[in-house]
């Protein structure tokens, strides 16, 4: 599904301030996959999926989805393959629209836009439908501006709106950073739900550990821009909470 062929991003080249931000990583990720990828602050790990989501492109090596080599091709012609959920949950909504037409925009993200928006009650009861998936009672709140909500609230409804146009790769950057533990939660839940329900193939970069021990198929240990540990389907339920710890020790 995705395939990262040895990798490498570096930043300003040949001045005093170059940084090797990723070095030869060679990946491969099947349909389906859910990977968790760890790491201290600086070991290459949001590089890397900036550049698998196509707003870095390498400095050398190549990426591919389906078969299909994306590596010079930018994150909005990757918007057909690729949904991404950020850090901030202001990044993936927009706060002056309701909640209603931010689901609508994202419905038709890859589409080709028309004079209106388009919204009907079958599409109406659709997003009420999602909504109430959450708990947080926000599926009769429909038409309320999705600035006037707290940020678990917008986060839980960006992961929602992302699988709204029916994309096949999840990158998730940190989505749980700047949330409260009970937020935190309910978004980590949702989107491990969203992952199995429409067998997503699917990236998380996060740096809470429990976290990366409770989700996801695989994990990967990144450091100085480089892969250090890579535990598979087969290897991943063996790992214990404390060795995860151990790696930042």
């Amino acid at each position: 599904m995705i395939g990262i062929n040895n990798v490498h991003k570096t930043f300003h080249t040949g001045k005093a301030n170059q940084v090797n931000a990723v070095n030869g990583v060679t990946l491969g990720i099947d349909t389906g996959e859910f990977v968790v990828i760890v790491g201290a602050n600086g070991s290459g790990k949001t590089t890397l999926l900036d550049m698998v989501a196509g707003s870095v492109l390498p400095s050398s090596g190549n990426i591919s989805i389906d078969s299909q080599n994306v590596t010079r091709l930018p994150d909005y012609k990757r918007s057909t393959w690729i949904a991404r959920v950020f850090q901030n949950p202001v990044s993936g909504t927009a706060s002056e629209l309701s909640i209603l037409d931010n689901f609508r925009l994202a419905a038709i993200r890859t589409q080709p836009k028309g004079l209106t928006i388009g919204i009907n009650e079958t599409f109406k009861n659709q997003v009420r439908e999602r909504i109430s998936t959450l708990g947080m009672g926000l599926e009769n709140k429909i038409e309320q501006p999705m600035g006037t909500l707290s940020g678990g609230q917008r986060q839980a409804l960006t992961l929602l709106m992302s699988v709204m146009d029916n994309c096949k790769i999840l990158l998730l950057d940190e989505p749980t950073a700047a949330l409260d533990p009970k937020s935190a939660q309910i978004v980590m839940k949702t989107a491990d739900d969203l992952i199995s329900h429409y067998r997503l193939t699917a990236i998380l970069i996060t740096h809470n550990l429990k976290d990366a021990f409770n989700y996801g198929s695989r994990l990967i240990l990144m450091g100085e821009g480089q892969v250090l540990k890579d535990f598979d389907t087969s290897q991943k339920p063996l790992l214990k909470q404390n060795d995860l710890f151990d790696w930042f020790g």
